[in-house]
């Protein structure tokens, strides 16, 4: 964030003034606090006086929302398998809790698996454990390359993430021969094809593989519409073709069209303004108007919502939905960025300055 307003003439001064704060401290311009350059970069609000939380309150850090996986993850970490192949067994049918169970399990084993050896020779043949060990060997996968971008990850990091790309369809290939009712190995199916560059009738044939069993699979859709956007395997208008699918499927879904015009904003901006995803917008506004901001997925919802009402200049509207997640930014699309909290800080302070400026299109009563 701060080295983007090196490319904005306006905000030169703001930097210089980073700079040297920076050189007080001793530290480069990108390692200053949040807290420091917020006071400098973010336009003074105050907040509160729009029954908003205060910046500083403002967190990325996420309630606590299942307190068996929690208390499963301590004991992993600890070395303890038992109770996460527990729990794991317990999620059959519920298929997005398994994938959320699944899916922490298989992070913390990508960093240490002792704890999943253990589980597999006291449990040899446990089907449970085929399913975690698929999805951990993809979250190694995409450890081993990184987060940056393809010109900045080397030959050898390439080499080694579709080596255990390779290795995690085999391994999801047994797991979904062990419990063929579970959806679950099929959506790591579906997290790897991105990363084999599957093609497009290939990811269609794992794709109906996966609605067979589940056809409201929550994470399922979300990696279909990442494969489907043109920095994957598609296009803008496929990806969005796909999220308006999804939305007419079913209101938990209403937020799609909304993280597809996220994705092609910076090739097909005006698809903000487009029938369809403007009325996306507001069914789903219809649909958080009588929920809180208690679970991630509605959080993530309402901030994509309010990102949108920013692009779409109902200001009024967009400051509605972050009093309604007051001081959490862990989800929306903030959570893309490497500093969240202030993306987030920065989008609120966008609104509110546009509202009390009288900006925008007001809010219609709903």
């Amino acid at each position: 964030m701060v080295l983007s307003l090196l490319f904005k003439p306006k905000e030169l001064i703001t930097v210089i003034r980073l700079m040297r704060e920076a050189k007080r401290l001793g530290v480069e311009i990108e390692d200053l606090p949040d807290d420091v350059v917020a006071a400098h970069v973010l336009p003074k609000t105050h907040p509160e006086r729009y029954g908003l939380v205060p910046d500083a309150e403002v967190t990325t850090s996420t309630p606590i929302e299942d307190l068996a996986l929690a208390a499963v993850k301590d004991d992993v970490r600890a070395g303890n398998w038992q109770n996460a192949a527990d729990l794991v067994a317990t999620t059959l049918g519920d298929w997005d809790r398994r994938q959320r169970v699944v899916r922490a399990l298989a992070d913390l084993a990508a960093k240490d698996d002792t704890w999943m050896t253990a589980w597999q020779a006291a449990r040899p043949g446990d089907p449970h454990w085929a399913v975690v060990h698929a999805m951990s060997l993809v979250s190694l996968a995409w450890d081993i390359r990184g987060s940056a971008a393809a010109s900045e990850t080397t030959r050898s990091q390439f080499d080694g993430f579709h080596r255990v790309l390779l290795e995690a369809r085999e391994a999801a290939a047994v797991a979904a021969s062990a419990l063929p009712e579970d959806p679950t190995p099929w959506n790591t199916m579906l997290t790897l094809a991105r990363g084999l560059q599957v093609s497009h009738d290939e990811f269609r044939v794992i794709w109906t593989e996966l609605i067979s069993r589940d056809p409201l699979h929550h994470n399922g859709h979300q990696q279909a519409l990442q494969y489907w956007c043109r920095k994957w395997h598609g296009s803008d208008e496929m990806a969005l073709e796909f999220a308006l699918a999804a939305a007419a499927k079913s209101p938990k879904f209403l937020a799609w069209p909304l993280h597809a015009a996220y994705e092609a904003q910076s090739t097909s901006p005006g698809m903000w303004k487009s029938p369809a995803v403007v009325a996306s917008l507001d069914a789903l506004l219809d649909r958080l108007a009588d929920q809180g901001s208690d679970t991630y997925s509605v959080r993530d919802d309402r901030g994509y919502a309010a990102f949108a009402l920013i692009q779409l200049q109902r200001f009024e509207e967009a400051v509605g939905q972050f009093r309604a997640l007051g001081a959490l930014a862990d989800a929306g699309p903030w959570d893309y960025s490497e500093q969240p909290r202030l993306v987030f800080l920065a989008s609120r302070g966008e609104a509110v300055t546009a509202m009390a400026r009288g900006k925008g299109v007001k809010a219609p009563l709903r």
